[in-house]
Formats: C-alpha cells, structure tokens, sequence
C-alpha cells in the first residue's frame, strides 16, 4: 500500500517526463505517417532524426562558439534557434530526398533503403558529433547554451503563477502544462494541421489517394511522383524535429554518443503502428509511450532486470494494438494499401 501511495504521489512527474519523452518520438511518428500516407515505407526514422538533431547542434553551436567570439558579438537567441531549425530541417529532408531518389526514380527495396539510411544518418552524426567534440575541447564540452535556455523556456511567470494557486493540490499545474519549451506545443500544431491536411483538403485527399492505389490515382491525373517526392521529404523534416528536440531539450543543448537517438526514432515507427496511421491518435499515443517507458523509474524496488522489462512495455503495447487492429478488420486501421510497394507506371 506504502509502494501504491508513494506511485500516485509522483505520477505529476511521470506525467511530465512522459510529455517530454513522448515529444520527441511524436515528430519522427508525424513525420512517418505523412510519409506511409503516400505509400512509402521509411524506415530510415532513426538516421533521419540523427541528421536533424547533428545538423542543428552544428549551426547553433558554429554560430554562437565560432562566429560570435570571432566578431566580437553577443549571440542572439532568435538568431541560434532559427539557424538550427533551418538546418535540422534542410539536413533532415536531404537524407529523405536520397531515400526518395532511391526508392521511387530508382525503384529499390524500401525495406533496405531505409535500413541503410538510418545506419547512414548514424555515422554521418555521430561522425560530425565527434567533430564538434574535438573542436569544443573533448569529449562532453559541445554547449549551445543560448539555444538551448531559448528552446527549453516558454513562459515562467505563468508556470510560477500557476503553481502557486495549485499548491493546495500536491502538484504544479504550471509546470505540468507550460514548463517544456515552444517545440513542445508546436508538435501538436503540426499534429492537428496534418490531420486536417490529409482529411479536409483536396491535396490530402489526394496524397492518400496514392498511398491507396497508385495506379488508379496516376490515371485520374494526379502526379504520384511529385506527391512521394513530396511528402516523404516533409515528412523528414518533420521527423529531423524529433532529433533536434532531444538535442537541445532533453540533453540541454549538447552531444552525446549512445544510440538513443536511433532507439526513439524505432519507437517512433512503432508509434505509426499504435496510431494506426492517424495523426491525433499519436498524441496520446506518445505520451502513454513516455510514461510506460519511465514508469519504472517512479516504482521502488525493482531490479535491473524488472527495469529493463518496463523498458518494452510501449513495444508490447504495440503488438496488442496489432493483434486488435486485425482482429477488427476495419479498413481505415489498416496501413495505406500501396505501402512499400514500388510503382512502375508501364505494369499498371
């Protein structure tokens, strides 16, 4: 009963780092599900995000500890942020287009393609993460601290106002809702947009179109080559988010070598699943990942070996999902027909 009480003291916290955690798994999902909707199978999530967070870091980091003290200037907060942001999104969307070029102009396996492409984003990042190490001094001492405290802050005043009128309830509703920086909220921007892009417009309607039946939507007139280019690039850029959100909010602005990137952008692919391919179900999808997966940090007794069960539960939740999913048979559960298909416009 002690152990039960003391869970639901701290769920506030679970709850909170679960947002945080589930934030950078729901770009790479968003960003997927655009790219599934138009039928290609990106599985290049991991090495994609790799490139966004890597690229990011090394504008904000050239900008503020290169340029700056070489011209005697103060860096500017809104200047590092808005050069990280381009350059996760440029960086992040190239390693798409190659994908792209190799998937649907070349026709290769997508399946393979993507493997490589997230070993490749891995290599190249932590390659030029590596880099950054040397230049800043050694190992650990990559610091972009101006964009780091710009993208981790969104408003202190409301969140110190809020949990002060919420003392009485154990918790801070203001550092519960407003403590985890604008990329925090601008996901579910981009998560409610691409629901009603793919759902109430006619170029989302469209994209669907040729994730369904390509053929069929290249005959009525809608270029399926430009629509993958298209959104499989976007859909990129938007999971390159992902990356550069666990750079600079989850790590504090710096670099770090242990492949977690890539096991987020995996439980991102996993995340699509779970939606089942429907961008608002990804919100609470991504959070209920985040709390599962750090519950076990908030349950006292536990060995490593129960640690590191808890650590599967967003993946066994995954496969229940898929089990009910086809149990059920509803179509619009279902993956986008032509998903991983390649399209040979002579064959159809």
């Amino acid at each position: 009963m002690q152990g039960l009480l003391s869970f639901i003291s701290s769920f506030p916290t679970l709850l909170h780092s679960g947002v945080v955690f589930g934030t950078v798994i729901m770009y790479g999902a968003l960003g997927e599900i655009l790219t599934q909707k138009s039928g290609n199978l990106n599985l290049g999530v991991p090495g994609v995000m790799y490139l966004g967070g890597i690229a990011g870091l090394a504008a904000s980091f050239m900008y503020e500890n290169v340029y700056c003290p070489a011209h005697g200037l103060t860096a500017s907060p809104f200047v590092s942020v808005t050069l990280s942001l381009v350059a996760c999104f440029l960086a992040a969307a190239l390693g798409s287009l190659i994908y792209s070029f190799l998937t649907i102009s070349l026709r290769t396996n997508q399946n393979v393609t993507g493997l490589t492409l997230t070993i490749f984003g891995s290599g190249v990042a932590n390659f030029f993460g590596g880099s950054l190490n040397k230049l800043a001094g050694g190992v650990g001492q990559v610091s972009v601290k101006v964009a780091s405290a710009a993208y981790r802050s969104f408003s202190n005043g409301l969140v110190t106002t809020l949990d002060n009128w919420s003392k009485p309830l154990g918790f801070g509703v203001g550092t519960l809702l407003f403590s985890y920086g604008f990329l925090t909220y601008l996901v579910l921007v981009i998560a409610i947009a691409l629901w009603f892009f793919l759902n109430k417009t006619r170029y989302g309607l469209a994209l669907r179109a040729v994730g369904e039946n390509t053929a069929t939507a290249d005959v009525v007139g809608i270029n399926a080559t430009s629509s993958k280019y298209v959104a499989t690039c976007i859909g990129g850029g938007i999971s390159g988010f992902g990356g550069l959100y666990y750079v600079m909010n989850y790590i504090k602005g710096t670099w770090e070598n242990n492949g977690t990137i890539e096991g987020l952008g995996w439980l991102a692919v996993a995340l699509v699943i779970f939606a089942t391919w429907k961008p608002l179900r990804s919100i609470w999808g991504s959070y209920l990942f985040g709390v599962l997966y750090w519950m076990f940090f908030y349950i006292s007794g536990l060995t490593r070996s129960s640690q590191e069960l808890f650590k599967m539960l967003p993946y066994v939740v995954t496969l229940f999902v898929l089990i009910i999913v086809s149990l059920r048979k509803k179509r619009e559960d279902q993956p986008p027909m032509s998903l991983g298909l390649p399209y040979f416009r002579e064959e159809r």
